[in-house]
C-alpha cells in the first residue's frame, strides 16, 4: 500500500481495480458525454429561438423546479429501493425525453415552450437519479478506504463529458443541427443501462419498509443538521453552486454579445467555452482523485472558494479569446475543486442506512441552488448586460469566500 502522505499517479485509479466501478465508469461515461451534448445544444437553440438572456434562465430553472418539488422523497426513495433498479426506470424516462426533443426539433415544430416543458420533466428523471447515483459509489468498490477515489473518479468522469461534449455539440450543431445532438444523447442512454443490468452488486441495508416516506426524510434532515461537518459542507456547496457555477447560464450569449461570434461561429465558440470550463473541471477531478488518500481536503476546498471568483472576475473584463478560454478552464478548476471535495467528505462521513438520504440532501443543495442562481444572474444580464453581472456575481461569491474562512474555521481542519 502507498504510503499515507505520499502522492503517486497509482492512487489516482485505484477504484478501477474493482469490476463493477470498471463497467460502471465506462457507461456513464457514453452517458454523459451525450448529455452535455444535449445540454449544450438545447441552451443555443434556445437563444436562437428567442434572442433572449432571460429565457436561458427560465429553462435553467424549470429544470431545477422538481429537485425542490421531489428531491428529499427521492433520497428517501433511494434507501427504501435498490439503488439499481431505481436508475433503471430514471435513465430509460431519460432516454425517452431525449429522443422527444430530437423528433420535435427534426421535424421543425420545436418552440421556446416545448424546451420549457422538456427541461421541467427531464428535471424530474433527474432529482430521482441523482440521490441514487452518489448512494449507489459506496456498492461499487469492495475497500471502504478507496470509497474517497472512487467518488473523486466519478468528478473525473462527469469532467470528461463537460469538457468533450459541448465542443462535440458546438461542430454537429455547425454541421447537422441541433436535433443530431439531442439524438446521440438519447442513444448514449443505451450505454449506461446497459452497465446497470452487467452489474452484480453487494446488498446494502435499506430502511424499513413500513417506515413513511416523511419520517424518513425528517430522519435525514436531523441527520445532517446535527453533523456539524456535513452542514458545514452543505452551506459552502449551496454558495458555490449560486454563485460559482450559475453564470455558465450566460455562456452561449457571450459568445455571441461579448466575442462577437456570427450565427454559424457562434455554436462553435459556446462549445469551446463550455469545454474549457470542462477541462478544468476534470484536472481538478483527478488532482481530487490523486490525493484522495491525503488528509488535505478541508484547506484545498478553503482554497478553491477565492480562487474560482478570482478567476471570474478576470474572465468577465478579457476580450482575447485565448485568455478567455484560459481563465474559463481555471473557473472550471477551482469550482469543481470545492464542489466534489465537498462530496468526497460527504460520502465519507455518512452512515450507510442513511447515504440515500444525505445525498439528496446534497443533490437539493447543489441542484435546487444552481437555477435559482442562473434565474438572477439571467434577469442581471438583461439589465446591466452580460459583463457586469459576471463581475456582480464574482464579487458576491468572494464576498461569501471571505465569511466562510472566518466563520467557518472546522472546515480547514477537515481531513
Amino acid at each position: 500500500m502507498v504510503p499515507e502522505r505520499r502522492i503517486s499517479p497509482r492512487n489516482t485509479f485505484a477504484a478501477m481495480q474493482y469490476p463493477n466501478y470498471r463497467i460502471w465508469f465506462a457507461g456513464q461515461l457514453v452517458s454523459l458525454f451525450g448529455t452535455w451534448m444535449q445540454v449544450t445544444a438545447q441552451g443555443y437553440l434556445a437563444y436562437q429561438l428567442t434572442k433572449s438572456v432571460a429565457f436561458l434562465g427560465y429553462v435553467a430553472f424549470a429544470n431545477g423546479i422538481p429537485v425542490w418539488l421531489f428531491m428529499l422523497y427521492a433520497g428517501s426513495v433511494a434507501d427504501r429501493m435498490p439503488r439499481k433498479r431505481l436508475m433503471l426506470y430514471t435513465q430509460s424516462a431519460m432516454l425517452i425525453l431525449a429522443f422527444v426533443l430530437a423528433f420535435l426539433t427534426f421535424t421543425g415544430a420545436i418552440r421556446p415552450w416545448h424546451i420549457l416543458v422538456l427541461a421541467f420533466l427531464l428535471g424530474i428523471a433527474n432529482t430521482f437519479d441523482s440521490p441514487a447515483r452518489l448512494a449507489l459509489v459506496d456498492q461499487l468498490v469492495d475497500d471502504r478506504r478507496h470509497l474517497p477515489n472512487a467518488v473523486a473518479l466519478n468528478g473525473s468522469m462527469f469532467n470528461v463529458a463537460t469538457a468533450l461534449g459541448p465542443a462535440a455539440a458546438g461542430a454537429v450543431y455547425a454541421l447537422l443541427g441541433p436535433a443530431w445532438c439531442f439524438t446521440i444523447n438519447g442513444l448514449s442512454f443505451v450505454a449506461v443501462i446497459a452497465a446497470l443490468l452487467f452489474m452484480h452488486l453487494r446488498p446494502v441495508p435499506l430502511s424499513p419498509r413500513n417506515q413513511s416516506p416523511m419520517a424518513g426524510i425528517v430522519e435525514g434532515l436531523k441527520y445532517v443538521w446535527r453533523h456539524q461537518n456535513i452542514r458545514a459542507l452543505m452551506l459552502l456547496v449551496g454558495i458555490t453552486s449560486l454563485l460559482g457555477l450559475s453564470f455558465a447560464t450566460l455562456i452561449p450569449a457571450w459568445a455571441i454579445k461579448v466575442l462577437h461570434g456570427s450565427a454559424t461561429t457562434g455554436a462553435t465558440i459556446n462549445g469551446l467555452l463550455q469545454s474549457a470550463r470542462g477541462i478544468g473541471a476534470l484536472l481538478a477531478a483527478l488532482t481530487i482523485a490523486t490525493i484522495s488518500h491525503l488528509k488535505v481536503k478541508g484547506r484545498i476546498a478553503a482554497f478553491g472558494t477565492f480562487a474560482y471568483p478570482i478567476a471570474l472576475l478576470i474572465f468577465a473584463v478579457a476580450r482575447f479569446m485565448p485568455l478567455e478560454l484560459l481563465l474559463m478552464a481555471l473557473v472550471g478548476f477551482a469550482s469543481i475543486l470545492v464542489v466534489n471535495l465537498c462530496n468526497v467528505l460527504v460520502q465519507a462521513q455518512v452512515e450507510d442506512s442513511l447515504r440515500g438520504r444525505v445525498s439528496a440532501v446534497y443533490s437539493l443543495v447543489f441542484f435546487g441552488v444552481m437555477p435559482i442562481g442562473s434565474l438572477l444572474i439571467g434577469w442581471l444580464a438583461q439589465w446591466t448586460g452580460e459583463p457586469v453581472a459576471v463581475i456582480i456575481n464574482a464579487c458576491a461569491a468572494l464576498a461569501a469566500a471571505a465569511l466562510i474562512w472566518i466563520l467557518v474555521p472546522r472546515l480547514r481542519a477537515m481531513p
